[in-house]
């Protein structure tokens, strides 16, 4: 069982917050530019957390390392144009935002180098939080995002086998944790990510704060 830090998780939740919240809203709001007023219609493009926090997924973050959010509902057959291509790019939408956020958070860090340890605490768990939820995410495995994006670009004839795995999605990834598989091949892949990101901006420091 997890060892839980009740500082570390105080110091996580401003992050928890800004990385599930624009992650759902990237969603809604990539569906509602494609032509699906769903997520706009049921105010899911809202910045307001609450509307998109799971309150369960988010313990799940802070204390077993993945989780999840609200789902934003996506209603494809209002898309314009293809809408596999449609859920390709509403899918790419949530991780590609985490690593956005994750890059501009060493930004952040280089043109500020703050000072004040709980406020450097906080950008460090902005950035590390945003990693994990963009590697975790972009997971082939039903019913993340890594999922609906292998979807988009496979051959449209292993939709029905990814279809019939989501039912089982939930349970693979508690298998995968509690065999300790996910956390090998989210660490290597999140240390990959990390080491990158602040290699190419010059940010290294911020590793002493994650």
């Amino acid at each position: 069982m997890p060892q839980i830090n009740i500082w570390d998780m105080m110091y996580s939740i401003p992050a928890l917050l800004i990385g599930l919240t624009l992650h759902e809203v990237a969603h809604g709001y990539v569906a509602w530019k494609l032509g699906d007023p769903t997520a706009k219609n049921l105010g899911r493009l809202s910045l307001n957390p609450l509307k998109h926090l799971e309150w369960l997924g988010a313990l799940f973050l802070l204390v077993f390392g993945f989780g999840w959010a609200k789902p934003v509902p996506v209603n494809p057959l209002y898309f314009k144009g293809d809408r596999k291509k449609g859920m390709l790019w509403v899918s790419l939408a949530g991780p590609a935002t985490n690593l956005i956020i994750a890059i501009l958070t060493v930004l952040v860090w280089n043109f500020t180098t703050p000072q004040n340890e709980g406020i450097a605490l906080i950008i460090g768990k902005i950035f590390i939080i945003n990693v994990v939820l963009a590697v975790f995410n972009f997971l082939p495995v039903p019913p993340l995002d890594g999922s609906k994006i292998l979807a988009g670009v496979l051959p449209s004839r292993f939709m029905p086998m990814i279809l019939n795995l989501e039912r089982y999605g939930f349970a693979i990834l508690i298998l995968l944790s509690l065999t300790g598989v996910l956390g090998m091949i989210l660490g290597p892949l999140m240390r990959i990510l990390v080491f990158t990101i602040t290699g190419l901006f010059g940010a290294e420091s911020i590793l002493y704060y994650l």
